[in-house]
């Protein structure tokens, strides 16, 4: 079994409203038949959802009319980004299927209160290709939440214990800064929890609503606590995110587990 998370920034445009990158979808969906293994797919909301969740403050939870239906657009939002992902997937033969978190999970607070994964056992054991994503969630204090497609990477990988897990990103790994922003940022082979003292972590998106780039590295290392590989790569290289599925020696960073 096998863990791939399609980050939002490679799917999606994440500056412009409800924009989606069809090509790399598409090219994606083709990389991920060809490896040739059961695969749980999960992605990112990108811009169907960061934007109007970032707008409307819903990672803050509260009922009121305008949060619910607020809610309810970002929900249908990220819905019809998953539409796109299954189908270039089914294109590709991969016979997926969608699993909504909202339809399997519950937040407390913003943390995991209860979780029915067995859908994507059964859909697994048939085989076909579950997919899954960051969604708007019920909160049984705040009302409605957000859960990540990072947070549904970590409770896949504590139920499914998968030999790999792999988040394609916009860049070649984790630098030791920003390179968007600073040339001289280093591409670090491999980083765990001892090494966060040599990385400059710049301010988050503006319209990231599930948290900091440094708390996105610390749910990767949670996750590399249960999984025999955790790796970052570019999922804008062609053939990267294939070859690093397969096992193969990529341009990356290894996330490696805590002491």
């Amino acid at each position: 079994m096998l863990l791939v998370k399609l980050g939002g920034s490679v799917i999606t445009e994440k500056t412009r409203l409800r924009t989606a990158r069809s090509a790399p979808i598409r090219r994606l969906a083709r990389e991920l038949k060809s490896v040739g293994q059961p695969l749980l797919v999960v992605h990112g909301a990108g811009s169907y959802g960061h934007i109007l969740a970032s707008r409307h403050r819903l990672n803050e939870g509260d009922s009121s009319p305008g949060k619910r239906s607020a809610a309810a657009r970002v929900q249908a939002d990220v819905r019809n980004l998953d539409g796109l992902v299954v189908d270039a997937l089914n294109r590709a033969g991969l016979a997926a299927v969608s699993i909504p978190p909202a339809s399997v999970l519950v937040l407390d607070d913003g943390k995991v209160s209860t979780a029915d994964l067995t859908a994507f056992l059964e859909f697994s054991s048939m085989g076909f290709t579950p997919v899954t994503f960051g969604d708007v969630v019920r909160d049984l204090r705040r009302g409605v939440s957000i859960c990540s497609g990072d947070l549904m990477m970590l409770e896949l990988a504590r139920a499914f214990r998968p030999n790999r897990a792999v988040f394609a990103a916009d860049v070649d790994g984790l630098f030791t800064a920003d390179p968007k922003l600073r040339r001289s940022a280093l591409l670090l082979e491999s980083v765990g929890p001892k090494d966060l003292g040599q990385i400059e972590f710049s301010d988050r998106s503006r319209t990231d609503v599930t948290g900091s780039i440094e708390g996105k590295v610390r749910r990767m290392f949670e996750i590399a606590d249960h999984v025999g590989e955790c790796l970052i790569v570019n999922g804008n290289v062609k053939n990267r995110v294939r070859d690093a599925l397969r096992g193969r020696r990529v341009v990356g960073t290894r996330v490696v587990r805590g002491p």
